[in-house]
């Protein structure tokens, strides 16, 4: 990201951050609280987001662009390799990586897998993000932050609650004054680069998320297929969930379909509240064999 400095406007900046760490520490919530509005799903179930979605917080004095990418991890599939490319790809282009960990669990292993990696990204200044410390009690954030000053010289140090949306003003100004000198990257009403039919097949992928078995997750994908205006104005959505074996098929439509309509019901909601008007989403369920290992499969569902 090249440094656009136009004359006469030197306080405005605008720069890429990217926040990473281990699973469910939080990194979707916050890039939802700084852009505020729901961009990224989230999930407590790992591996939740597949793609480096662009989330722009406004700001008078400068643009925040979040990308929010899957989770570094030592890959299992032809997935899980395509997303750490994924990351790879992002993180040697962003100004900023934001380094998630939470206030209430211990420094881990895979904390410190990703801390290393930290190091193959030189050009981005480093932000130590201390998440949940609505959870945690003062010692044990004294604790991690002592901890977190092991690891390495951090451009800055910032515990941080995105529920509570405690310190999230002074982590945003943190990461603007880290960000170059530049004139606005995008405009002042886009809050993502993501396309509405992506963002709804999200929508529909956390929904059948919610209360999936532990197999479950990993084989779950979404796509919207077609979509209609009626003449009363209601938007039809036709879409599909795709699974990988015919077992999992089952467990996603339920019992008489039940739990299949529960995902369409939740899903409808966040729809509609994402697009402020009515819809009727009709949903499938398909076997896509192996799909994460399959690089045709890949591609039909947009990896």
């Amino acid at each position: 990201m090249t440094d656009h400095t136009e004359p006469g406007n030197n306080d405005f900046r605008a720069g890429f951050v990217s926040f990473v760490g281990r699973p469910n520490v939080g990194k979707s919530t916050l890039t939802n609280a700084l852009v505020g509005e729901k961009i990224a799903i989230t999930s407590p179930k790992p591996q939740t987001t597949r793609r480096a979605i662009r989330g722009i917080a406004h700001r008078p004095d400068g643009q925040l662009i979040i990308v929010d990418t899957p989770g570094i991890h030592r890959p299992r599939t032809l997935l899980g390799e395509r997303l750490n490319a994924l990351v790879e790809a992002t993180l040697g282009d962003v100004d900023v990586i934001g380094f998630c960990v939470p206030a209430n669990e211990k420094l881990g292993p895979g904390d410190r897998f990703i801390n290393e990696r930290l190091d193959d990204f030189p050009r981005a200044k480093k932000v130590a993000i201390l998440t949940k410390v609505d959870e945690a009690s003062k010692s044990e954030i004294i604790d991690q932050l002592t901890r977190l000053g092991t690891l390495r010289e951090w451009d800055a140090v910032v515990p941080i609650s995105a529920v509570t949306q405690e310190q999230l003003d002074v982590l945003s100004d943190v990461l603007l004054r880290l960000m170059p000198v530049s004139p606005p990257l995008y405009d002042a009403e886009q809050t993502t680069d993501e396309s509405e039919d992506d963002r709804i097949a999200e929508l529909i992928r956390e929904a059948a998320l919610e209360g999936a078995r532990e197999e479950l997750p990993h084989s779950l994908a979404a796509t919207v297929d077609d979509r209609e205006v009626r003449d009363d104005g209601l938007l039809e959505l036709y879409a599909s969930i795709y699974v990988e074996r015919d077992s999992q098929k089952g467990i996603v439509i339920g019992k008489g379909g039940s739990r299949l309509r529960d995902v369409g019901e939740k899903a409808r909601h966040e729809i509609e509240a994402l697009l402020g008007r009515r819809v009727y989403l009709s949903l499938r369920v398909k076997v896509l064999k192996e799909w994460q290992r399959d690089s045709k499969a890949l591609g039909k569902l947009g990896f």
